[in-house]
């Protein structure tokens, strides 16, 4: 509900501001065709213990992602933004990931801006494509997938920027800061499936499902969904987050972030058995331009997360990737390693929570037209889990995704 209060306050208070101003707009999309192998184990959207997003029941040949995207402007200062995706699995999704409005007025020096509604914190370096997508791989790091999963803004986030060209100077520097609602799950996936590279976006009002763990049948957890909503707003206290971004000579880019979704872990909605997880954690993010053609993309998140009477479900965690990219003629080659870890630090020995994701990724695309690119990706995830044992299975998991696809954009 409390997203729904923020959007429409978003939208009240913009159209108020700009009665009478001159509307524009533009519109642009994306549709993504992918083949791809499939795995034999069950994947984690239907509830099973597989490790990648596409499985049997998937299509090897289909749209796996359409995503569109609008901006209007409303005047010089205020301008209204959203965005909808499909992803055909498990049920054919069709959503906002993101929703907001935003205020960046003109200025001479500091410049001011704020947005309001629904959004992605801008963490990411790996992401900046249309639709929160990556133009290096078609399957995000491990840890950007887990912010696509359970990380969005609903409230506001303000940035006050000082601009390199205005001042002179050789270094852009901003400091972000948002107070937001409705985040409360994030943790969720962490504890009971750990960090998984893919390309997935939750969109608003979502429930995401995981594999049916047994300890959730323990009578400590008996009213914990085997799911998780991760936009809802469960215990009414407000989270935050606090950034820096700095740049040199558009060469050298860096993000600093701690968040903290301020979550109160024994407030539970019984209805839709979701508690509220009290997450916090740094995120740094890196890049660089080698070359002209080279880039040097690395960003590293460690954090802690925890649920339940006195903290009941406690973990540690950690994630990060680098990645090089190099782009020559047509083509654009890329490749990541990465690597991510659940520490299980609480006394539930009937929950055990750690985790370890290792992954390498490698990507060839071409560009054949200003609409259109093909691409080939290879991936490799090596999974341990100590929830599998008690599932009797075996604690490693290793996988191979082999796909290739074309995308139109508009």
């Amino acid at each position: 509900m409390s997203k729904l209060v923020v959007i429409a306050f978003a939208v009240a208070l913009l159209s108020e501001c700009t009665q009478a101003q001159e509307v524009t707009g533009q519109l642009n999309g994306l549709v993504e065709i992918t083949a791809t192998n499939t795995s034999e184990q069950k994947s984690w959207l239907r509830q099973g213990w597989g490790v990648t997003r596409f499985d049997a029941d998937s299509d090897v040949l289909g749209v796996s992602r359409a995503v569109l995207s609008g901006r209007m402007d409303f005047s010089s200062a205020w301008s209204a933004h959203a965005v909808a995706q499909y992803v055909p699995e498990p049920d054919h999704k069709l959503g906002f990931t993101e929703a907001y409005i935003q205020y960046q007025p003109l200025a001479q020096g500091y410049q001011f801006s704020a947005r309001i509604g629904g959004f992605y914190p801008r963490m990411s370096l790996e992401n900046p494509a249309i639709g929160w997508s990556s133009p290096y791989t078609l399957h995000y790091s491990g840890l950007n997938a887990w912010l696509a999963e359970e990380i969005r803004t609903f409230g506001a986030e303000f940035e006050l920027k000082r601009a390199a060209r205005r001042f002179r100077s050789k270094h852009d520097v901003s400091f972000v800061g948002a107070l937001f609602k409705g985040n409360d799950p994030a943790g969720t996936l962490i504890a009971w499936r750990g960090f998984i590279p893919h390309d997935r976006q939750s969109v608003f009002n979502e429930r995401v499902a995981f594999a049916r763990v047994k300890s959730l049948y323990a009578r400590q957890l008996r009213f914990q969904g085997q799911y998780v909503e991760p936009f809802s707003e469960i215990d009414g206290r407000f989270g935050y987050y606090v950034g820096v971004h700095w740049s040199y000579l558009k060469r050298h880019s860096l993000r600093a972030y701690w968040y903290d979704n301020n979550g109160d872990p024994g407030a539970l909605n019984y209805t839709t058995k979701q508690y509220a997880w009290d997450s916090k954690f740094w995120s740094l993010a890196w890049r660089s331009k080698v070359s002209s053609q080279t880039q040097f993309i690395a960003q590293a998140l460690y954090g802690n997360t925890a649920m339940g009477p006195r903290r009941g479900v406690n973990n540690d965690f950690y994630s990060w990737y680098a990645m090089l990219s190099h782009t020559f003629s047509d083509y654009r080659v890329s490749g990541r390693v990465e690597q991510s870890k659940v520490m299980d630090k609480d006394t539930w020995t009937f929950d055990p929570n750690a985790s370890l994701t290792n992954g390498v990724t490698l990507n060839v695309s071409k560009t054949i037209s200003e609409a259109w690119q093909v691409g080939a990706e290879f991936q490799f995830i090596d999974y341990e889990a100590q929830s599998r044992p008690v599932a009797y299975l075996p604690l490693g998991l290793s996988e191979q995704v082999w796909r290739i696809s074309a995308q139109y954009q508009f």
